[in-house]
């Protein structure tokens, strides 16, 4: 791995004992730290009931989301580097930012599967209903981006609404300090394209994802989407990176 290629990630810690660990549930890295697991990897527990979204994400999609699509990628994740220990120590992080790292006969299963696998933890944990504000200091950071949180969401909105076929919209933190709107495919993470960034805000635009209430109206699903971002964690991601 090239010398900056994971400098935007966080070192392993011990789950709850960094930051401010009062403040997520047990089995979830301090500051959504998510891309510092290791093997074996589990499904986090979701952050509130498969309800909670109303009337935004409908109870039935996030039960399948969550308990199908997610535990599916969390259970073939394990499966493909179950017999490779050499993989057991490296982080879900140091993987998909340097697929070399890996065994070439398991290479594309950890692209999908741990990319799956993260993006949504990022995705769940980045959802409340309603939604939070940004803190000041976010803000000011978005403001100076973006001209608005409405600007920045209209463009992740936008970004989403151009990926042909399955993949995600990222809000994602530069090298220096800036932030930036980027598209990822699939379940590619924006390192797979540029490894110094780091992805702070995830929102999914594979049809599993909105189907059962929205049918093809994607936009309609993303516009829905802006009004249950949880910027409180977005904020501790960001500043997880420092």
């Amino acid at each position: 791995m090239g010398a900056f290629a994971f400098s935007g990630l966080l070192s392993k810690r011990t789950f709850g004992q960094t930051g401010n660990s009062s403040e997520t549930p047990s089995g979830v890295p301090a500051m959504l730290d998510f891309e510092s697991l290791t093997y074996p990897f589990a499904l986090p527990p979701l952050p509130y009931a498969y309800d909670a979204l109303e009337p935004y994400i409908d109870a039935r999609t996030m039960e399948i989301h969550y308990t199908k699509h997610h535990a599916g990628y969390v259970r073939k994740l394990n499966a493909a580097i179950e017999n490779y220990p050499a993989t057991h120590s490296l982080t879900l992080g140091e993987m998909l930012t340097d697929l070399n790292a890996v065994p070439a006969p398991i290479q594309t299963a950890v692209r999908n599967n741990g990319g799956g696998h993260l993006n949504h933890c990022l995705f769940w944990y980045s959802l409340v209903n309603p939604g939070v504000t940004p803190s000041s200091p976010l803000q000011a950071t978005i403001d100076g981006a973006f001209g608005s949180v409405d600007g920045l969401l209209e463009e992740m909105v936008s970004t989403g609404l151009g990926r042909f076929g399955s993949g995600w919209s990222w809000l994602c933190k530069n090298p220096e300090g800036g932030l930036v709107v980027v598209s990822t495919p699939n379940q590619d993470t924006p390192w797979m394209d540029d490894p110094s960034l780091r992805p702070l805000l995830g929102v999914d635009v594979w049809e599993h994802a909105y189907y059962l209430k929205y049918q093809n109206r994607r936009g309609d699903y993303l516009n829905a989407w802006k009004n249950i971002v949880d910027w409180s964690a977005v904020d501790k991601r960001l500043r997880g990176a420092a």
